[in-house]
């Protein structure tokens, strides 16, 4: 009898546990590049990307930051099922996609949500508005079936975009974005997707964690409910967050052969699936670059990859090194640095931004039940 107990607890577990795949798709950069409208699109869309994390009543993020972002899943709204394409970003908790109700050109070229042809849509008068550093989006929220991998998630409030004016979106590889972020962040006080998810028992544990594949197109996921125990065997350090809102953690500083170049005295970071760089204050960017022998614009000579050093984070009393393969870009023959800069001052200091740069070096883990960030070495 109780052996019988045991192998219904482990299948039921199993049923709660849901891996979806992410692909590594063109970028932004690249699709504007191959139009022959880089140029152009830089010089009318100047922005700053920490305006994702000012705090206001209206809720922003820097959709220019998607410019490199790449790793995108495909979910599923409504009954019968529409498909979309969103990025599953842990720097936002609205999800939200375009719809037939939208007039912009962006929505053109995207897949549109039709709420006439859902039998579960429930209509609502409630506006959502999001702005961004090129532009924003407005439309209405609604309530639908959202299927997530094999997750369903009934009566699950989204946004259906109404306009969303500029070049940005138009080019974006992706229809939407789904939050991962805490609901107190959330525009218009709408309940994430996994805080239903939770809510709901339909996660075998209250966390998701994250593996980026670095070079090829597939074999990045985002797997909710469980830990894959075949990217942890290097063990999981354990960082508590400094703040339920973004995945933000306190790092302790970051040293370049063996000397704090930056963040000497301790600083706020951001764990953030949504940024595609590794962003910092801008009075640190130029310390990292001098560091590293990168001119003021963060290029580098490409044949100085193999002696450049680690950029090592550390957090919570642990070392996180980030090597050179991995923050340096190669593209037509130039090499960049993949930080940027921009300055945010919060309560407890100065904030980074650990993006896709960070994340493709460890496994990550965004643990709800006991609000901790775990990470675990991939190397």
């Amino acid at each position: 009898m109780k052996l019988l107990l045991l192998f219904s607890l482990v299948a039921l577990a199993q049923c709660l546990v849901h891996r979806i795949p992410l692909r590594k798709g063109k970028t932004l950069r690249q699709s504007l590049r191959e139009h022959g409208l880089l140029e152009r699109y830089l010089k009318q869309h100047p922005y700053n990307l920490a305006a994702k994390y000012f705090s206001s009543s209206i809720s922003a993020e820097p959709m220019q930051n998607y410019m490199d972002s790449s790793y995108y899943g495909t979910i599923s709204i409504g009954t019968p099922p529409q498909e979309f394409t969103v990025i599953f970003d842990t720097g936002s908790s609205n999800l939200w996609v375009p719809s037939v109700y939208c007039t912009s050109l962006a929505c053109s070229n995207h897949k549109r949500f039709n709420p006439a042809e859902s039998s579960t849509f429930i209509s609502t008068n409630d506006s959502l508005y999001i702005a961004y550093g090129t532009g924003s989006m407005s439309g209405v929220l609604g309530y639908d079936t959202v299927k997530v991998a094999n997750i369903e998630v009934y009566h699950q409030i989204f946004g259906l975009s109404e306009t969303e004016p500029g070049d940005c979106f138009y080019y974006s590889p992706f229809d939407g974005i789904l939050g991962l972020a805490y609901p107190s962040i959330a525009s218009a006080g709408a309940t994430p997707v996994f805080d239903n998810m939770m809510r709901e028992g339909l996660v075998a544990r209250d966390l998701f964690s994250v593996y980026l594949s670095k070079n090829e197109e597939c074999g990045s996921f985002v797997l909710f409910g469980a830990i894959d125990p075949y990217y942890v065997t290097n063990g999981i350090t354990w960082i508590p967050l400094s703040a339920e809102t973004y995945w933000q953690i306190t790092m302790d500083r970051v040293s370049i052969n063996g000397k704090a170049t930056a963040c000497p005295y301790s600083c706020q970071a951001i764990v953030d699936t949504g940024t595609s760089l590794l962003a910092m204050p801008n009075n640190d960017l130029t310390k990292v670059f001098s560091a590293l022998g990168a001119t003021s614009s963060g290029e580098i000579n490409c044949k100085a990859l193999d002696t450049l050093p680690d950029v090592v984070f550390y957090i919570n009393g642990a070392a996180f090194p980030v090597t050179p393969s991995a923050y340096v870009v190669e593209s037509d023959g130039v090499c960049s640095l993949a930080f940027e800069g921009m300055d945010v001052p919060t309560e407890s200091g100065e904030l980074w931004i650990l993006g896709d740069v960070f994340i493709r070096e460890y496994y990550v883990i965004f643990n709800r039940a006991k609000n901790m960030v775990g990470l675990s070495s991939l190397a």
